[in-house]
């Protein structure tokens, strides 16, 4: 049977998506708003429309049919335009003003934000953005930023938290550090080498020791709370430094040690749960999320 594209059902394309992204009918329901058994009836409606099952029971769980697979990566897609459109209708209205404080490491504020901040505003031009360059979480707790871009989710239970995408890092050092120390060739062979910290340099280790490299505390020769500090450091020849790929493979001077060795962290959207209820908060939440994703 031919299907006619114009009788598809946008609602029932939406609810395939969340249930396909939750896994769940319940989780679906509750992403949406609805009730389980209308999310399950427009579910089906859509599998009756296409003459195809898209989801098995397995467990307690629901997972993809083959057919179901191939349809999520069209949905996906038309999921993306529908909030393109959703963002763009957003910006343009007039009483979408005031001032929006964003919150963000001073490596993301620097290097990242700066052309997401100009998407913003052309997009929303009755808007003001402060940013906030710090790494403390609790800024949002007393209301001195709006937003914040964080690695870690928050649990404090007032703020809502959206994972929009995983980053990927290298460790990176100065050519003329490495012409002088030698170039790593083995995992224990970082431990015999200079390190500089971002932050405490005792998380650092615990944090190295779980990927599987045999670090130290006193491997720290120098150590710095900001990010851009311990980069500057390490550009100088001051040891190895991690450092989000983006950043580091386009750094004059600096090479990647290891190469194949990598660490992937989260980025996290934050912001207060009473505050992301105000339109102008969420429609930069909203293109935040769309671009940190995308990049």
């Amino acid at each position: 049977m031919e299907i006619d594209p114009d009788r598809l059902d946008w609602t029932h394309l939406r609810s395939f998506l969340a249930t396909a992204e939750t896994a769940s009918l319940s989780g679906a329901a509750r992403k949406l708003g609805l009730t389980q058994p209308t999310l399950s009836r427009q579910v089906a409606a859509l599998e009756r429309d296409l003459s195809v099952l898209l989801f098995e029971r397995v467990g307690r769980g629901l997972e993809l049919t083959d057919a179901g697979r191939e349809l999520l990566a069209h949905v996906r897609e038309m999921g993306n335009a529908a909030q393109k459109v959703a963002l763009t209708a957003a910006a343009q209205r007039s009483d979408i003003s005031g001032e929006v404080r964003i919150t963000a490491s001073d490596i993301y504020a620097s290097y990242f934000l700066p052309k997401i901040v100009l998407d913003v505003r052309n997009r929303t031009p009755g808007l003001n953005i402060e940013i906030v360059a710090t790494n403390d979480i609790s800024d949002l707790m007393r209301r001195e930023a709006d937003i914040a871009i964080r690695n870690v989710r928050p649990e404090q239970p007032d703020l809502v938290a959206r994972l929009v995408r995983n980053a990927r890092g290298h460790f990176y050092a100065a050519s003329s550090y490495l012409d002088k120390r030698g170039r790593p060739e083995t995992p224990t062979d970082l431990a015999h080498h200079d390190w500089v910290a971002f932050g405490d340099p005792v998380r650092n280790v615990e944090y190295m020791n779980g990927l599987g490299i045999p670090l130290t505390r006193d491997v720290y020769k120098t150590i710095s709370e900001s990010g851009i500090v311990a980069w500057e450091m390490a550009r100088a020849g001051l040891g190895i430094c991690p450092m989000d790929e983006t950043i580091g493979d386009q750094t004059d001077g600096m090479e990647r040690v290891l190469s194949d060795l990598k660490v992937e962290f989260p980025i996290w959207l934050v912001t207060h749960r009473e505050v992301h209820t105000s339109p102008r908060i969420r429609l930069v939440f909203d293109i935040l999320a769309e671009a940190i994703a995308a990049d």
